[in-house]
């Protein structure tokens, strides 16, 4: 699919995600909102809470660092505990260093005294920020993530996580949102593999894609147009429609 959307990648960090002790799902949200808000994902990882590991990737993905990719979204790492190593890392990965933010610091104090909690060291951590970031307001518990570079930094917490994305999106610029449409079929993926082929090479244009998939009534394909222009969209499904007799 041709697109001039800014292009993105999801970084996601946490031994829970890789050792399946947690079910990761912040980066399927994010994938939607982006492909709502015309942004073209190319990309997704999963790293370890590994300090040369989130350096490594945040350079080769962000492009104000050399990297690939207009736009940069991590999950995870920015919380209390000894192991919430992103802030460092990305700090390291855009050559800064990493210091209590005062307004970050506010925000949180600021939470503590009014629901009557003490801000200990450990919660202060949430408060340390790379120097010359900016913060990404968290609606739910008050401590930020934040920006530098091209790098979005949010929290793991699938709540947090989400309120963040929700304040950022908006404020960054997008492109022409993806159009889909979708036609189930009650045959094997390899019945339909030669005019999806066909349909694919007339309209080079957009991304089409066969998902096969088994129920109770048994086997059948999703066949998936997706595009930029609605109406050539609707073109290229018509297209496939009439060649497969539907």
């Amino acid at each position: 699919m041709q697109s001039d959307n800014p292009t993105a990648a999801i970084l996601v960090i946490g031994d829970e995600i890789l050792s399946g002790r947690t079910r990761e799902g912040n980066a399927h949200h994010l994938a939607g909102v982006l492909s709502a808000t015309g942004f073209d994902l190319r990309e997704i990882r999963v790293v370890a809470d590994d300090h040369a590991q989130i350096v490594d990737a945040i350079r080769s993905f962000d492009k104000s660092l050399g990297g690939l990719y207009d736009l940069v979204f991590t999950s995870g790492g920015i919380g209390p505990t000894h192991d919430d190593i992103t802030a460092d890392a990305v700090g390291d990965a855009h050559g800064t260093t990493v210091e209590v933010n005062p307004e970050a610091r506010a925000m949180l104090q600021a939470r503590y005294d009014r629901i009557g909690v003490e801000m200990t060291e450990n919660r202060l951590r949430m408060a340390r920020i790379p120097v010359g970031a900016t913060l990404i307001d968290n609606a739910v518990s008050a401590a930020p993530g934040f920006t530098i570079g091209n790098t979005h930094v949010m929290a793991g917490v699938p709540e947090v996580f989400r309120a963040m994305v929700a304040w950022l999106i908006p404020r960054l610029p997008g492109g022409r949102p993806t159009q889909s449409d979708s036609v189930e079929v009650r045959r094997g993926e390899s019945e339909v593999a030669e005019d999806l082929k066909a349909v694919a090479e007339e309209f080079s244009d957009l991304s089409l894609g066969s998902y096969p998939f088994h129920n109770e009534h048994g086997w059948g394909t999703n066949l998936v147009v997706r595009g930029l222009d609605a109406a050539r969209v609707a073109e290229a499904m018509a297209t496939l429609r009439a060649r497969l007799d539907l």
